[in-house]
Order: C-alpha cells, then sequence, then structure tokens
C-alpha cells in the first residue's frame, strides 16, 4: 500500500489496515499509532508534521469514531525510542535519545522505558533545531517547510544528503546512488557522506551535551548507511563537553518495525 499524501487518504489507510489485520488474526486489539506530529492537548489536532496534510486536523478523534475504540497516538520518533528503549538496541540502558534519519529527522527520549514528550510535546525534535558550530559555507542553510532556515532536518535527512549532493556537484544522486559511487571510489560522494558523517557528529554532540544520554540509537532510512553508528560516535566525540564520552550509539534492532512496535507497546498492559 502506497502512502496517502491527503488526510481523508489516511485515515481510509489506516482503517483498511485495521480492518485487515483483524481479520487475519481472528480478534480485535487495541490501537496505537505513531505519526510525524504530535496531537496538541489543548487543540485536539496534529502539529508539528512533516507529513503537512495532517496539521491542523483532528486525526486521533477522528480514528476513535471511524474504529469504535480509543486510539493511543503518539509521535513516529517516540515510537521508535520506547521500542528500541524496551527491548532493542537501548534495552539495559536508563536514559536513551531515539534518532529518525529519513525523509524528515526527528527524535525521542526515554527515561526508565517511560517517554519523556515534554511540556509542549516536543521533548526529542532536535530536527528542528540549527545545524551546531555551522561552516560559512553551511550559512543560512538550506530553507526548511518549518519556516525557517538551516535546520539539521535539511541537512541530515535523505533528500538533505541528496541536496548537498546536488549543490556540490551538480549530480542529481539518490542517497543509494551517492553510497554506491562512494563504494565504487567516487571521490565526489565520498566527500557528501563525509560531510554527512561530520554533520551528524555536530548534531548528535548537541544532544549529548544537553541530555548526556547512555546509548543514541539510530533509526530511519539513512541508518542504513554503512558503519554509520561508528562513524557518527567518532565525529561527535570532538564537539562533546567532556574529557570522555561514554555514551554509545547503536544502530536499531528492529528495523522498519520499530515505530509500529513502539506503538503497540502505547498500551504495555496488553
Amino acid at each position: 500500500m502506497s502512502t496517502p499524501r491527503d488526510y481523508d487518504g489516511s485515515l481510509r489507510a489506516i482503517e483498511e489496515m485495521v480492518a485487515l489485520i483483524e481479520r487475519t488474526v481472528g480478534e480485535q486489539g487495541t490501537i496505537g499509532v505513531g505519526i510525524p506530529g504530535m496531537v496538541s492537548p489543548r487543540t485536539g489536532v496534529v502539529k508539528n508534521a512533516n507529513s503537512t496534510w495532517l496539521i491542523g486536523k483532528p486525526l486521533e478523534r477522528a480514528l476513535e469514531e471511524r474504529l469504535g475504540r480509543p486510539v493511543r497516538l503518539m509521535n513516529d520518533a517516540n515510537c521508535f525510542t520506547l521500542s528500541e528503549a524496551t527491548d532493542g538496541a537501548g534495552a539495559g540502558f536508563d536514559s536513551v535519545f531515539g534518532v529518525i534519519l529519513g525523509t524528515g529527522v526527528g527524535g525521542g527520549i526515554t527515561i526508565g522505558r517511560r517517554v519523556h514528550v515534554g511540556a509542549n510535546l516536543i521533548g526529542g525534535e532536535w530536527g528542528h533545531n540549527p545545524l551546531p558550530w555551522p561552516e560559512p559555507s553551511e550559512l543560512p542553510g538550506p530553507p526548511c517547510y518549518c519556516g525557517r532556515h538551516g535546520c539539521i532536518e535539511t541537512w541530515l535527512s535523505g533528500p538533505g544528503m541528496e541536496r548537498d549532493h546536488r549543490a556540490q556537484t551538480g549530480d542529481s544522486r539518490s542517497t543509494h546512488e551517492i553510497v554506491k559511487a562512494a563504494d565504487a571510489g567516487d571521490a565526489n560522494a565520498k566527500a557528501t557522506i563525509a560531510r554527512y558523517h561530520d554533520r551528524l557528529g555536530r548534531g548528535l554532540a548537541s544532544v549529548v551535551n544537553l541530555l548526556d544520554p547512555d546509548v543514541i540509537v539510530l533509526g530511519g532510512g539513512m541508518s542504513n548507511l554503512p558503519g554509520l553508528d561508528e562513524a557518527a560516535a567518532a565525529a561527535m566525540r570532538p564537539y562533546v563537553f567532556s574529557d570522555t564520552v561514554e555514551t554509545v550509539v547503536r544502530r536499531n534492532v528492529h528495523g522498519d518495525s520499530s515505530g509500529v512496535r513502539g506503538a503497540a507497546w502505547l498500551w504495555p498492559d496488553n
């Protein structure tokens, strides 16, 4: 099923998936949903979603009406982090920062396997902070859908890497093609990946300086870059305000299923 890019289509897709799953297993279940944003408790509508067609929509209420039962809805990066903190790459650590590097960039925080959403429901939203320690050539930075320039998301998302490669070389390639070219020894592609590693290291160092988590777990499609966990750990060390850096950087365990698993964990009693 392709991902709908409109509100009504998104509602239908979720309703159809739930119906299919319940027909397959032969019983009704609880519903947890991860979205690229959050529902504001003040207004009851979605905010901060890079799936911009969801912004301002009463998604949680609409799903409860369509599905005829309570729905627990959480930011997808929080769901990912909860999954990996429970029985994934962050298991056994008290504080976990989960990173989503995909079409957008998000993050989540768990402490003692509990999601920290924050007073404004934006705990972990590092993707919409400016890229730390920018080079002059990185200013003001690419425009972001949030209305600002130079957000971490504009550099570290998949489209961000593709844009950076195109800006530096004039060559339009997908992330997969860039990695393949780098493996084949292409100097421009290798330089693009090196810039990505450096920017990821700077971004994660700012997280360590603020939260000092026990472990950082990398997720999203970009986390599949070969050796990214080791490269990120090495790149962030010079920027961390400490003589030692004990924070572990790991690739996720549960892959593309981790966000869905985290949504299920929103109902821990089940």
